[in-house]
């Protein structure tokens, strides 16, 4: 049963982006800020500070069930 709140196109593709990004993460103010944002509220981001955003290992279990599409 799907018990996860729903990714929007936009978001998904932000948190894809973010997992490219490493340890480095991703800086704000960037047009996918607001997905990453969105991500931190859901917990799948981190804010550092406020300057740049890396994904966390919740985020990283969702990248792989919806984005890789790989079992949890």
């Amino acid at each position: 049963m799907w018990n996860e709140p729903y990714l929007e196109t936009c978001c998904r593709s932000a948190l894809h982006r973010l997992k490219l990004s490493g340890e480095n993460g991703r800086p704000a103010g960037l047009r996918d800020d607001p997905c990453l944002r969105r991500l931190t509220g859901m917990g799948l981001a981190h804010m550092h500070g406020e300057t740049r955003f890396t994904i966390t290992g919740q985020g990283q279990g969702r990248h792989r069930t919806e984005i890789l599409k790989l079992a949890p």
